[in-house]
């Protein structure tokens, strides 16, 4: 795996890294097998507290890799697992979806650090992240309708969050290329910056001094804002905060800040 994906962790922050810069870490078999394998792995790692996804070389991911256009041309449709009956995550993706939507199932955030490009499936993976830094130059585009397809790694889901409905229609139905500048203008870069990577992992470590108990009860209730209502929502707050209240790191949280000093939080178990 660490021929497509390398991972390391210090103070709290998971730093993955596509590396088949080679290739523009274009999206084959095995980048998908390890992009699935570092998500699913780093659900469960102890200690992490924040991730931040880039890409080593010129480019963040330059999207499926082109062989695979290949085999549809001939007429092969199982590829990298697009078919309906695949088999499903319980959250409903299949094999490519899971690449994608494995990072949005992170218990911890997740920030995208973007140059170069992302193109097609890689624009995707980006849209997994919950926060995305990109460079001013870095060549965007929903590419899929260049090669007659459609996104199908669940950019559908993740982008009807971020831009207005006309918007995504006009990316998607164009293909056309947009720099990391547009991208914050319409609402998919949440920071345009000169270097997404060390500015990612700044914002991670500020995340990962945090009480760790706290951004999770966040994330969860982010994650049931989309498919819930109003009742269900504000339950839910008063669910996570009456689970925080009086724990070790909330208590840690109060008096670091009235002694001011640096807080010293638990992990999660």
């Amino acid at each position: 795996m660490e021929d497509r994906i390398r991972v390391e962790i210090s103070g709290g922050v998971a730093d993955v890294r596509l590396v088949r810069a080679d290739k523009m870490n274009a999206l084959d078999d095995a980048m998908f097998s390890a992009l699935i394998e570092t998500g699913e792995r780093l659900k469960t790692e102890k200690g992490v507290r924040a991730i931040v996804l880039s890409g080593e070389g010129r480019a963040f991911c330059a999207g499926l890799d082109t062989e695979n256009f290949g085999k549809m041309a001939s007429g092969q449709r199982n590829g990298e697992g697009r078919l309906v009956t695949d088999d499903r995550t319980p959250g409903g993706a299949n094999r490519a979806q899971h690449a994608v939507m494995v990072w949005r199932e992170q218990p911890v955030p997740v920030i995208a650090a973007v140059h170069g490009a992302a193109l097609g499936g890689g624009f995707q993976v980006m849209l997994g992240a919950d926060m995305r830094f990109i460079a001013p130059d870095a060549k965007l585009s929903i590419l899929e309708i260049k090669w007659g397809l459609v996104p199908d790694m669940g950019g559908m889901v993740l982008l009807r969050g971020l831009v207005r409905d006309d918007i995504a229609r006009e990316l998607t139905y164009t293909g056309r290329m947009f720099t990391g500048a547009e991208a914050k203008d319409i609402g998919i870069a949440t920071r345009v910056c000169a270097d997404p990577r060390a500015e990612a992992l700044a914002v991670a470590a500020e995340i990962a001094g945090k009480s760790p108990h706290a951004i999770r009860g966040a994330k969860r209730l982010f994650a049931a804002i989309a498919d819930s209502d109003q009742h269900a929502i504000l339950k839910l707050e008063s669910v996570e905060q009456t689970a925080l209240i009086g724990t070790p790191n909330q208590v840690e949280a109060v008096m670091a800040n009235l002694q001011k000093r640096t807080a010293n939080f638990a992990d999660v178990a």
